[in-house]
Protein backbone atom coordinates (compact mmCIF):
# COMPACT_ATOMS: atom_id res chain seq x y z
CA UNK A 1 0.00 0.00 0.00
CA UNK A 2 1.27 3.54 -0.73
CA UNK A 3 1.76 5.91 2.19
CA UNK A 4 -1.26 8.03 1.22
CA UNK A 5 -4.24 5.83 0.46
CA UNK A 6 -6.77 6.80 -2.19
CA UNK A 7 -10.41 6.22 -1.27
CA UNK A 8 -13.63 6.23 -3.28
CA UNK A 9 -16.87 7.44 -1.69
CA UNK A 10 -19.71 5.52 -3.31
CA UNK A 11 -23.46 6.00 -3.09
CA UNK A 12 -25.80 8.54 -1.54
CA UNK A 13 -29.48 7.97 -0.85
CA UNK A 14 -32.12 10.30 0.65
CA UNK A 15 -31.67 11.03 4.33
CA UNK A 16 -27.97 10.21 4.51
CA UNK A 17 -25.28 12.83 3.93
CA UNK A 18 -22.21 10.73 4.75
CA UNK A 19 -20.47 11.44 1.43
CA UNK A 20 -20.35 15.10 2.43
CA UNK A 21 -19.23 14.57 6.01
CA UNK A 22 -16.95 11.55 5.69
CA UNK A 23 -15.16 13.01 2.68
CA UNK A 24 -14.74 16.36 4.43
CA UNK A 25 -13.33 14.74 7.56
CA UNK A 26 -10.71 12.97 5.41
CA UNK A 27 -9.89 15.67 2.83
CA UNK A 28 -10.74 18.92 4.55
CA UNK A 29 -13.45 21.02 2.95
CA UNK A 30 -14.47 24.32 1.38
CA UNK A 31 -16.50 26.13 4.09
CA UNK A 32 -18.33 28.31 1.57
CA UNK A 33 -19.36 25.40 -0.65
CA UNK A 34 -20.27 23.28 2.39
CA UNK A 35 -22.87 25.86 3.45
CA UNK A 36 -24.97 24.56 0.53
CA UNK A 37 -24.97 21.02 1.96
CA UNK A 38 -28.65 20.02 2.37
CA UNK A 39 -27.84 18.30 5.69
CA UNK A 40 -27.50 21.35 7.92
CA UNK A 41 -25.96 19.55 10.90
CA UNK A 42 -22.89 18.67 8.82
CA UNK A 43 -21.51 22.20 8.28
CA UNK A 44 -22.46 22.92 11.89
CA UNK A 45 -20.31 20.20 13.47
CA UNK A 46 -17.53 20.61 10.91
CA UNK A 47 -17.50 24.35 11.59
CA UNK A 48 -17.07 23.73 15.32
CA UNK A 49 -13.57 22.39 14.58
CA UNK A 50 -10.53 24.48 13.60
CA UNK A 51 -10.53 24.28 9.81
CA UNK A 52 -6.87 23.23 9.65
CA UNK A 53 -7.56 20.23 11.93
CA UNK A 54 -10.24 18.69 9.69
CA UNK A 55 -8.09 16.16 7.85
CA UNK A 56 -7.02 12.52 8.19
CA UNK A 57 -3.30 12.00 7.54
CA UNK A 58 -2.18 9.55 4.86
CA UNK A 59 -5.64 9.39 3.27
CA UNK A 60 -7.53 11.18 0.50
CA UNK A 61 -10.96 10.68 -1.02
CA UNK A 62 -10.05 10.92 -4.69
CA UNK A 63 -13.24 9.66 -6.36
CA UNK A 64 -16.97 10.15 -5.81
CA UNK A 65 -20.10 8.53 -7.24
CA UNK A 66 -23.66 9.20 -6.08
CA UNK A 67 -26.95 7.55 -7.04
CA UNK A 68 -28.22 10.90 -8.30
CA UNK A 69 -25.46 12.11 -10.67
CA UNK A 70 -26.33 15.76 -10.02
CA UNK A 71 -25.31 15.43 -6.38
CA UNK A 72 -21.79 14.14 -7.03
CA UNK A 73 -20.41 17.47 -8.22
CA UNK A 74 -21.87 19.24 -5.17
CA UNK A 75 -20.19 16.77 -2.81
CA UNK A 76 -16.95 16.97 -4.78
CA UNK A 77 -16.84 20.76 -4.57
CA UNK A 78 -17.68 20.85 -0.87
CA UNK A 79 -15.32 18.07 0.18
CA UNK A 80 -12.42 18.68 -2.23
CA UNK A 81 -12.78 15.45 -4.23
CA UNK A 82 -10.95 15.72 -7.57
CA UNK A 83 -12.72 12.98 -9.57
CA UNK A 84 -16.40 12.29 -10.29
CA UNK A 85 -17.11 8.95 -11.97
CA UNK A 86 -20.09 7.79 -14.03
CA UNK A 87 -20.24 4.27 -12.56
CA UNK A 88 -19.05 3.05 -9.16
CA UNK A 89 -17.01 0.28 -10.82
CA UNK A 90 -14.96 2.93 -12.61
CA UNK A 91 -12.92 3.45 -9.45
CA UNK A 92 -11.44 -0.06 -9.57
CA UNK A 93 -7.76 0.30 -10.39
CA UNK A 94 -7.84 3.97 -9.38
CA UNK A 95 -8.20 3.67 -5.59
CA UNK A 96 -6.88 1.59 -2.71
CA UNK A 97 -10.13 1.18 -0.75
CA UNK A 98 -13.80 2.18 -0.91
CA UNK A 99 -16.58 3.45 1.32
CA UNK A 100 -20.11 2.18 0.64
CA UNK A 101 -21.85 5.24 2.07
CA UNK A 102 -25.50 4.19 2.00
CA UNK A 103 -27.46 3.06 5.07
CA UNK A 104 -29.79 0.56 3.36
CA UNK A 105 -28.86 -2.79 4.87
CA UNK A 106 -30.96 -4.64 2.30
CA UNK A 107 -28.79 -3.39 -0.59
CA UNK A 108 -25.21 -3.66 0.60
CA UNK A 109 -24.32 -7.00 -0.98
CA UNK A 110 -25.10 -5.64 -4.44
CA UNK A 111 -23.19 -2.44 -3.85
CA UNK A 112 -20.18 -4.14 -2.25
CA UNK A 113 -19.74 -7.12 -4.59
CA UNK A 114 -17.58 -5.52 -7.34
CA UNK A 115 -15.10 -4.18 -4.80
CA UNK A 116 -14.93 -7.32 -2.68
CA UNK A 117 -14.27 -9.28 -5.88
CA UNK A 118 -11.57 -6.73 -6.80
CA UNK A 119 -9.95 -7.46 -3.39
CA UNK A 120 -10.26 -3.87 -2.20
CA UNK A 121 -10.81 -3.06 1.49
CA UNK A 122 -14.45 -2.03 1.88
CA UNK A 123 -16.13 0.00 4.60
CA UNK A 124 -19.90 -0.53 4.56
CA UNK A 125 -22.14 1.97 6.30
CA UNK A 126 -24.35 0.63 9.04
CA UNK A 127 -26.19 -1.68 9.09
CA UNK A 128 -24.08 -4.18 7.17
CA UNK A 129 -26.92 -6.60 6.34
CA UNK A 130 -30.57 -7.04 7.30
CA UNK A 131 -31.33 -10.51 5.92
CA UNK A 132 -29.90 -13.92 6.71
CA UNK A 133 -28.87 -14.49 3.08
CA UNK A 134 -27.01 -11.18 2.83
CA UNK A 135 -25.26 -11.70 6.15
CA UNK A 136 -24.24 -15.19 5.02
CA UNK A 137 -22.69 -13.64 1.92
CA UNK A 138 -20.64 -11.15 3.94
CA UNK A 139 -19.51 -13.91 6.32
CA UNK A 140 -18.40 -16.04 3.37
CA UNK A 141 -16.54 -13.12 1.82
CA UNK A 142 -14.77 -12.34 5.07
CA UNK A 143 -13.81 -15.99 5.57
CA UNK A 144 -12.29 -15.99 2.09
CA UNK A 145 -10.02 -13.09 3.05
CA UNK A 146 -12.08 -10.03 2.11
CA UNK A 147 -11.30 -6.90 4.15
CA UNK A 148 -14.76 -5.73 5.23
CA UNK A 149 -15.47 -3.33 8.05
CA UNK A 150 -18.84 -1.95 9.18
CA UNK A 151 -20.09 -0.14 12.26
CA UNK A 152 -22.19 2.60 13.70
CA UNK A 153 -20.23 5.72 14.52
CA UNK A 154 -21.69 5.38 18.03
CA UNK A 155 -19.25 2.49 18.59
CA UNK A 156 -16.59 5.20 18.84
CA UNK A 157 -18.41 7.65 21.14
CA UNK A 158 -15.80 9.26 23.37
CA UNK A 159 -18.20 9.20 26.33
CA UNK A 160 -17.90 5.40 26.40
CA UNK A 161 -14.13 5.41 26.83
CA UNK A 162 -13.76 5.31 30.63
CA UNK A 163 -16.47 2.66 31.01
CA UNK A 164 -14.86 0.28 28.52
CA UNK A 165 -11.74 0.01 30.65
CA UNK A 166 -13.25 0.07 34.14
CA UNK A 167 -16.87 -0.04 35.24
CA UNK A 168 -16.20 -1.64 38.62
CA UNK A 169 -17.88 1.30 40.37
CA UNK A 170 -21.23 0.04 39.03
CA UNK A 171 -20.97 -3.33 40.72
CA UNK A 172 -22.54 -6.20 38.79
CA UNK A 173 -24.30 -4.93 35.68
CA UNK A 174 -28.03 -5.63 35.70
CA UNK A 175 -29.70 -3.37 33.10
CA UNK A 176 -28.79 -1.14 30.16
CA UNK A 177 -31.00 1.10 28.02
CA UNK A 178 -29.81 2.90 24.91
CA UNK A 179 -32.17 5.22 23.01
CA UNK A 180 -32.37 5.67 19.24
CA UNK A 181 -34.57 7.47 16.72
CA UNK A 182 -36.10 6.81 13.29
CA UNK A 183 -36.57 3.05 12.67
CA UNK A 184 -35.10 -0.24 13.88
CA UNK A 185 -33.98 -1.22 10.36
CA UNK A 186 -31.52 1.57 9.68
CA UNK A 187 -31.02 3.49 12.94
CA UNK A 188 -31.54 0.90 15.66
CA UNK A 189 -27.85 0.05 15.28
CA UNK A 190 -26.90 3.53 16.55
CA UNK A 191 -28.48 2.66 19.89
CA UNK A 192 -27.58 -1.03 19.84
CA UNK A 193 -23.85 -0.82 19.15
CA UNK A 194 -22.85 1.35 22.15
CA UNK A 195 -24.95 -0.91 24.40
CA UNK A 196 -23.17 -3.90 22.84
CA UNK A 197 -19.78 -2.35 23.63
CA UNK A 198 -20.88 -1.65 27.21
CA UNK A 199 -22.11 -5.19 27.86
CA UNK A 200 -19.87 -7.14 25.48
CA UNK A 201 -20.70 -9.97 23.06
CA UNK A 202 -22.92 -12.80 24.20
CA UNK A 203 -26.50 -11.71 23.49
CA UNK A 204 -28.96 -14.59 23.55
CA UNK A 205 -32.39 -13.32 22.47
CA UNK A 206 -34.33 -10.36 21.08
CA UNK A 207 -38.00 -9.43 21.19
CA UNK A 208 -39.23 -6.33 19.34
CA UNK A 209 -42.48 -4.69 20.44
CA UNK A 210 -44.02 -2.11 18.10
CA UNK A 211 -46.57 0.63 18.51
CA UNK A 212 -47.22 3.76 16.44
CA UNK A 213 -44.06 5.91 16.22
CA UNK A 214 -42.03 3.70 18.57
CA UNK A 215 -40.41 0.29 18.90
CA UNK A 216 -38.71 -1.25 21.92
CA UNK A 217 -36.27 -4.14 21.64
CA UNK A 218 -35.88 -6.35 24.71
CA UNK A 219 -32.55 -8.21 24.71
CA UNK A 220 -31.10 -10.84 27.00
CA UNK A 221 -27.39 -11.50 27.53
CA UNK A 222 -25.51 -14.54 28.79
CA UNK A 223 -24.26 -12.45 31.75
CA UNK A 224 -27.84 -12.11 32.97
CA UNK A 225 -27.99 -8.40 32.15
CA UNK A 226 -31.13 -7.12 30.47
CA UNK A 227 -30.89 -4.55 27.64
CA UNK A 228 -33.69 -2.36 26.29
CA UNK A 229 -33.38 -0.41 23.04
CA UNK A 230 -36.24 2.10 22.57
CA UNK A 231 -36.34 3.42 19.00
CA UNK A 232 -38.53 6.53 18.99
CA UNK A 233 -39.29 7.50 15.39
CA UNK A 234 -39.35 11.25 16.10
CA UNK A 235 -37.18 11.13 19.21
CA UNK A 236 -34.32 13.22 17.87
CA UNK A 237 -33.96 15.05 21.18
CA UNK A 238 -33.53 11.83 23.17
CA UNK A 239 -31.37 9.74 20.85
CA UNK A 240 -27.80 9.06 21.91
CA UNK A 241 -28.66 8.48 25.57
CA UNK A 242 -27.39 5.38 27.41
CA UNK A 243 -28.19 4.42 30.98
CA UNK A 244 -26.63 1.51 32.82
CA UNK A 245 -27.57 0.21 36.27
CA UNK A 246 -25.40 -2.02 38.40
CA UNK A 247 -25.77 -3.40 41.90
CA UNK A 248 -23.68 -0.52 43.30
CA UNK A 249 -24.47 2.51 41.13
CA UNK A 250 -26.02 3.78 37.89
CA UNK A 251 -24.50 5.87 35.11
CA UNK A 252 -26.12 7.96 32.39
CA UNK A 253 -24.20 8.87 29.23
CA UNK A 254 -25.14 11.30 26.47
CA UNK A 255 -23.27 11.02 23.17
CA UNK A 256 -22.90 14.55 21.86
CA UNK A 257 -19.71 14.79 19.78
CA UNK A 258 -20.70 13.57 16.31
CA UNK A 259 -17.49 14.79 14.72
CA UNK A 260 -15.22 12.81 17.05
CA UNK A 261 -17.29 9.64 16.60
CA UNK A 262 -17.19 9.90 12.81
CA UNK A 263 -13.50 10.74 12.74
CA UNK A 264 -12.59 7.79 14.98
CA UNK A 265 -14.68 5.50 12.80
CA UNK A 266 -12.96 6.73 9.63
CA UNK A 267 -9.47 6.55 11.12
CA UNK A 268 -10.14 2.95 12.17
CA UNK A 269 -10.93 2.05 8.55
CA UNK A 270 -7.96 3.98 7.16
CA UNK A 271 -5.70 2.10 9.58
CA UNK A 272 -7.40 -1.20 8.65
CA UNK A 273 -6.82 -0.50 4.95
CA UNK A 274 -3.18 0.40 5.63
CA UNK A 275 -2.25 -2.51 7.88
CA UNK A 276 -4.96 -5.13 7.46
CA UNK A 277 -5.38 -5.48 11.23
CA UNK A 278 -8.98 -5.45 12.44
CA UNK A 279 -9.90 -2.88 15.10
CA UNK A 280 -12.42 -5.38 16.50
CA UNK A 281 -13.48 -8.94 15.59
CA UNK A 282 -15.77 -9.36 12.59
CA UNK A 283 -17.78 -11.75 14.80
CA UNK A 284 -19.03 -8.72 16.75
CA UNK A 285 -20.52 -7.21 13.59
CA UNK A 286 -22.12 -10.56 12.76
CA UNK A 287 -23.70 -10.77 16.22
CA UNK A 288 -25.00 -7.20 15.94
CA UNK A 289 -26.57 -7.93 12.55
CA UNK A 290 -28.11 -11.13 13.93
CA UNK A 291 -29.77 -9.02 16.65
CA UNK A 292 -31.17 -6.62 14.04
CA UNK A 293 -32.40 -9.49 11.86
CA UNK A 294 -33.87 -11.23 14.90
CA UNK A 295 -35.71 -8.02 15.76
CA UNK A 296 -37.20 -7.83 12.29
CA UNK A 297 -38.29 -11.46 12.57
CA UNK A 298 -39.78 -10.84 16.00
CA UNK A 299 -41.76 -7.84 14.73
CA UNK A 300 -43.06 -9.81 11.73
CA UNK A 301 -44.19 -12.65 14.01
CA UNK A 302 -46.17 -10.76 16.62
CA UNK A 303 -43.25 -9.82 18.91
CA UNK A 304 -42.11 -13.41 19.32
CA UNK A 305 -38.95 -13.83 21.39
CA UNK A 306 -36.28 -14.89 18.90
CA UNK A 307 -33.26 -16.78 20.15
CA UNK A 308 -30.07 -15.48 18.56
CA UNK A 309 -28.95 -19.07 18.01
CA UNK A 310 -31.86 -19.40 15.58
CA UNK A 311 -30.35 -16.66 13.39
CA UNK A 312 -26.72 -17.66 13.85
CA UNK A 313 -27.43 -21.29 12.94
CA UNK A 314 -28.79 -20.08 9.60
CA UNK A 315 -25.93 -17.63 8.99
CA UNK A 316 -22.98 -19.79 10.00
CA UNK A 317 -23.77 -22.88 7.94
Amino acid sequence: MPKTLRFAMLGMIPGNGHPYSWSAIINGYDPVAMESCPYTTIPRYLGAQPLSSVRVPDAQVTHIWTDNPEEASLVAKSSLIPNVVKRPEDVIGQVDAVFIATDDGFDHVRRSRPFVEARLPVFVDKPLALSVEDLKTFVAWEKSGAQILSSSSARYAMELDPWLTDRSSLGELRWVSSVGCKKWENYGIHALEPAFRFVGPGFTSVRLESQPEMEVAHLTHRSGAQVNIPVIYDGFGSTGTLQACGTAAPVTLRFTNTYVSFRRQIVAFVDFAHRGIRPYPFSETVELMAILIGGLRSRAEGSRRVELAEIMDQVLV
